[in-house]
């Protein structure tokens, strides 16, 4: 059985400093579990006012490209998270996995929100579409980053094409009530586990703080338990005869309606 581990990490994160190498130290075990990280997760996070700044959006990705050796070198089977990444006019952020220290592509961010702290409207674009089901360990794995979380139908997409874990790399403020919800909403549309990392802390200076609270949640949409500054980093279970269960139950498996093709779509 593979874990799925949640964990909160600490704004302003550099591979090689004092806080990475305490990081690393709770992995000793977890060679055959799966890591989502919190979104981006190295260096302050940046997005936070307009204009987008090109020069700041540069130093972010070129940080987060000279982190994928550090998160390789975790002793995990796999670690999933997201990093902007610069496509010469913006940003996007884009989900991947590394598995052995080899990089796979899973999924672009597609919805942005545009408000103070994060006005990643204007910072990022989407360039590869699509919300795709990967095998990871053993289990198909789909990736929600943040904001995509709070689209249901996403989620109820991802447990028909098999998903037995949906990975929500997060960062998000002190409020969860939202992202429990969701998240809860979209382990019952799909039938999968939902696990989710969240940064926290703030930047000196700043008055944008991220709340922590990673979670994990069943197939059935039960939240199972909470991260906190006691307690970093969370594991869950995932068992594929509960997720193949699940998504025989109500209301996964009630089928899509067979549209006329003259018939509107929405």
């Amino acid at each position: 059985m593979v874990k799925a581990w949640s964990v909160e990490w600490p704004e302003g994160l550099l591979p090689g400093e004092a806080a990475w190498e305490e990081i690393s130290r709770q992995f000793v075990d977890a060679r055959n579990d799966i890591l989502i990280t919190n979104e981006m997760p190295f260096g302050f996070w940046q997005p936070t006012r307009r204009p987008f700044d090109i020069q700041a959006a540069r130093e972010w990705a070129a940080l987060h490209e000279r982190a994928l050796d550090a998160l390789s070198r975790l002793p995990l089977a796999a670690v999933i998270s997201s990093r902007p990444v610069f496509n010469g006019r913006r940003l996007v952020n884009e989900g991947f996995v590394l598995t052995e220290g080899r990089y796979e592509f899973i999924h672009q961010k597609h919805y942005f929100p545009s408000e103070t702290g994060w006005e990643e409207e204007s910072w990022f674009e989407l360039q590869r579409p699509g919300f795709d089901v990967v095998k990871i360990a053993g289990i198909k794995v789909g990736v929600l980053i943040c904001t995509e979380l709070m689209f249901g139908e996403k989620a109820r997409h991802l447990g028909k094409a098999g998903a037995d874990l949906i990975a929500v790399p997060r960062a998000t403020g002190v409020d969860h009530r939202m992202w429990r919800t969701a998240a809860s909403m979209a382990g019952i549309a799909s039938g999968a586990c939902v696990v989710s990392s969240n940064r926290v802390g703030t930047r000196p200076g700043s008055n944008l703080v991220f709340g922590g609270g990673g979670f994990t949640v069943d197939p059935d949409g039960f939240e199972i338990a909470v991260t906190s500054a006691q307690q970093p980093a969370i594991t869950l279970d995932i068992d594929t005869t509960l997720t193949a269960a699940a998504k025989a139950r109500y209301p996964v498996y009630v089928k899509e309606p067979a549209l006329e093709p003259d018939m509107p779509r929405g």
